[in-house]
C-alpha cells in the first residue's frame, strides 16, 4: 500500500536532512540530494547549481540525466530560466519549454522544468532544477514542495559548510600556532624565510608564497625565498620599490590584493616570480614598530577572491614573521657583539700584559740609571768613553720615557669616568644578551632596586665585566639553568658600597684552581684564555671595587662584586 502523499513529503524531508548528518562530504552528499529529489518527483533529469561569487556565474555542482559536456555551461544571471529564478529569486514552473524563450536547451528531449532559489537571508546561493521529457508534468503543488525540499537542502549545505568552515579555522589555528613556535626558533635568516614561506602557503593552500625583503635606505625590494608547489627559480635580484608589484603595501602598511597579474599590466613588474600559472596574490607588509621589513606574497593559481578572515589570518602570519626576522636579527648583532668583545678582550689582555711587562722594566732601568748617574765618571773631550757615557745616559732616558708611555697608555682615562646606575648597566646588559639566554635554555634573574644605585667609572668597562661574568656562567650551564643577580648596598668604615652578587646553577669552579680563579692565564675550560676574570679584577681594582668568590659547589657558584657608591 503506498504511502499518503503527506507521509510521502515527509520521508522525502526526513532523508534530505539525514543526508546533512551523516556526512560531511559536500562532494558526496550533492548528487544524494539530487537523486532524492529527482525519484520523489520522478524527474528525467536535474542540477544542483551554485552561485560562483568571484565569476558571478552559476556552476552545476550536481547533475543527473545531463550530457557529458555539461560542465562547459555556466549561466549568468538572467540567462536561462535557471538564471531567471537566481536573479529574482523566485520559484519557477514552464510545463512546456518550447513556449518559454528563457530556456536554454541542454537535453533534446526535456519538456518541462520547476526550478527553486536556495536562499540564506535574501541571499541567492544557488538554484535546483528538475526537467521532465514529459510535458506539463509538474504541478504548482510540486512547485511548492521543491521550495520547501530547497529549503531544507540549502539547511544541510549551509550546516556542511559552517562545519568545513570551523575545520578550515581549526586548521589554520593550529599552523599559526605551530608557526609561531617554529619561527621563534628559527636563527638563521635563510631558514627563517623558507620556513614562513613554506606555512604561509599551507595555510591558505596556495599554489606559492613569496618573501621579499625590504631596504628602506635604498629604497629596494629583494627576494628573500620562494616556496611553490612546483619548482620556480628564485632571482637573487634586487629591485627598485617603485617598479614592483608589491610597493603598494610597503607605502600604505597595509595587505595588497591583485585579482589577475596574469592581466597586460603585471607583464613586465620584476618582483613576480616566472610561473604563468599564478592568477591571485596577497601581499601583507610585515611590519615590525612601525617599520617595513618586507612583504609576504601568498599566490593563487585560479581566481580569488581573498576574504577578511583570509587576510586577518595571514596578517597574524606576517606579524609573527616580523617579529622572528627582528630577532634574527638582533641574535645576529648579539653574536657580533660578542665576537667584538672577545677582540676587545684580547687587545686588553695585550695592553695588561704590555703593562706588567713596562712596570717589571721600570725596576731595574731604575736601578741602572741611578748606578750610572753615581758613577761620576768625567772623561776628556778627546776621550771616546765620554761620548759612549753619553750615549748610555741618552739610551736610558728613552727606555724609561718608552715605559712610562706604556704604563700611562695601559691606565683607563679618568676623564671617561662618569656617574651611572648600576642597575641600568645591569638592564642594558640583559637586552645584549636575552637572545643567546634563550637560545642557551637559560633564565636570567634580577629584581631591580627601589632606589638608584649610582657609581663613578667607566660604563663600557664595568658593562664589559658584567657580560662577561655572565657568559662564563653561561658556560658553566651547557643544559640550561638559571642566573640570579642580586643588588644591594652596605655601609663600610670607608664608605657606602654597592654589592652585587652573580649566581648561577652550573656545574662549579674546581678545586684544584678555586684559589687562584683571578690569576691571569688560568682557566678551566678547554680554549679559555684564562684572563677574563684577571681583567674583571684589574677593572673593579681600578674603580675602587673589587671581585671575590663566595661560594662554589656542584650545584652553582656566587661571585660577589663590589663598588663605592656616590
Amino acid at each position: 500500500m503506498a504511502a499518503p502523499p503527506e507521509a510521502s513529503h515527509l520521508i522525502t524531508l526526513g532523508r534530505i536532512t539525514a543526508l546533512g548528518l551523516h556526512s560531511e562530504d559536500e562532494a558526496a552528499v550533492l548528487p544524494r540530494l539530487l537523486g532524492e529529489l529527482i525519484a520523489h518527483f520522478h524527474a528525467s533529469s536535474g542540477s544542483i547549481s551554485l552561485l560562483n561569487p568571484d565569476t558571478g556565474r552559476l556552476e552545476i555542482e550536481a547533475q543527473s540525466g545531463l550530457p557529458d559536456d555539461y560542465r562547459e555551461v555556466a549561466l549568468r544571471l538572467g540567462q536561462g530560466v535557471t538564471g531567471w529564478v537566481a536573479f529574482h529569486g523566485r520559484p519557477q514552473l514552464v510545463p512546456d519549454v518550447a513556449r518559454d524563450q528563457r530556456y536554454v536547451r541542454i537535453r533534446p528531449t526535456a519538456q518541462a522544468e520547476i526550478a527553486a532559489p536556495m536562499e540564506d537571508n535574501g541571499q541567492v546561493l544557488g538554484v535546483v532544477s528538475l526537467d521532465s521529457d514529459t510535458p506539463g508534468a509538474f504541478t504548482e503543488a510540486d512547485l511548492q514542495l521543491l521550495v520547501r525540499f530547497t529549503t531544507e537542502i540549502t539547511a544541510v549545505l549551509q550546516r556542511l559548510w559552517q562545519l568545513g568552515h570551523l575545520k578550515s579555522k581549526a586548521r589554520q589555528l593550529e599552523t599559526l600556532i605551530t608557526t609561531g613556535q617554529s619561527l621563534v626558533a628559527k636563527l638563521q635568516p635563510q631558514e627563517l624565510f623558507d620556513t614562513l614561506t613554506r606555512d604561509a602557503r599551507h595555510v591558505l593552500s596556495a599554489r606559492a608564497c613569496a618573501l621579499y625583503l625590504h631596504d628602506p635606505a635604498a629604497g629596494t625590494l629583494r627576494f628573500g625565498a620562494l616556496t611553490s608547489a612546483h619548482a620556480t627559480p628564485v632571482p637573487n635580484e634586487t629591485f627598485p620599490l617603485d617598479a614592483c608589484a608589491f610597493a603598494g603595501a610597503v607605502h600604505t602598511r597595509r595587505p595588497v590584493t591583485f585579482s589577475n597579474i596574469r592581466s597586460p599590466e603585471f607583464r613586465d613588474l620584476p618582483d613576480l616570480p616566472h610561473d604563468p600559472s599564478l592568477h591571485s596574490v596577497l601581499a601583507l607588509p610585515l611590519l615590525f614598530e612601525g617599520e617595513v621589513l618586507g612583504v609576504l606574497a601568498i599566490f593563487t593559481d585560479r581566481p580569488h577572491r581573498f576574504d577578511n578572515d583570509e587576510k586577518r589570518l595571514c596578517a597574524a602570519l606576517a606579524s609573527l614573521g616580523a617579529v622572528a626576522l627582528q630577532n634574527s636579527r638582533l641574535y645576529t648583532r648579539v653574536f657580533q657583539s660578542e665576537d667584538s668583545l672577545r677582540k676587545n678582550e684580547r687587545l686588553t689582555t695585550l695592553g695588561l700584559l704590555a703593562a706588567e711587562i713596562a712596570h717589571e722594566i721600570r725596576n731595574p732601568l731604575t736601578v741602572l740609571k741611578l748606578l750610572h748617574g753615581g758613577l761620576g765618571l768625567d772623561f776628556a773631550e778627546d776621550d771616546p768613553r765620554r761620548t759612549d757615557m753619553r750615549v748610555i745616559g741618552d739610551k736610558l732616558d728613552q727606555l724609561e720615557a718608552i715605559v712610562t708611555r706604556v704604563l700611562n697608555f695601559a691606565k683607563a682615562p679618568t676623564s671617561l669616568h662618569a656617574r651611572c646606575s648600576l642597575a641600568e648597566i645591569i638592564q642594558d646588559t640583559f637586552v645584549l644578551i636575552r637572545l643567546k639566554l634563550a637560545q642557551s635554555k637559560i633564565t636570567l634573574r634580577f629584581d631591580p632596586p627601589s632606589r638608584p644605585f649610582v657609581v663613578e667609572g667607566h660604563q663600557g668597562q664595568l658593562q664589559q665585566v658584567l657580560l662577561n661574568l655572565i657568559l662564563n656562567a653561561m658556560q658553566a650551564m651547557p643544559d640550561g639553568g638559571t642566573i640570579t643577580l642580586t643588588l644591594d648596598a652596605l655601609l663600610l668604615e670607608s664608605g657606602a658600597v654597592a654589592i652585587l652578587d652573580l649566581t648561577d646553577t652550573g656545574t662549579g669552579i674546581p678545586d684544584a684552581i678555586r684559589e687562584r680563579i683571578f690569576d691571569s692565564f688560568l682557566s678551566g675550560r678547554p680554549g679559555g684564555t684564562g684572563l677574563g676574570l684577571a681583567i674583571a679584577k684589574r677593572v673593579l681594582l681600578s674603580h675602587y671595587g673589587d671581585i671575590v668568590l663566595v661560594n662554589s659547589s656542584p650545584s652553582g657558584t656566587t661571585l660577589r662584586l663590589t663598588l663605592p657608591l656616590v
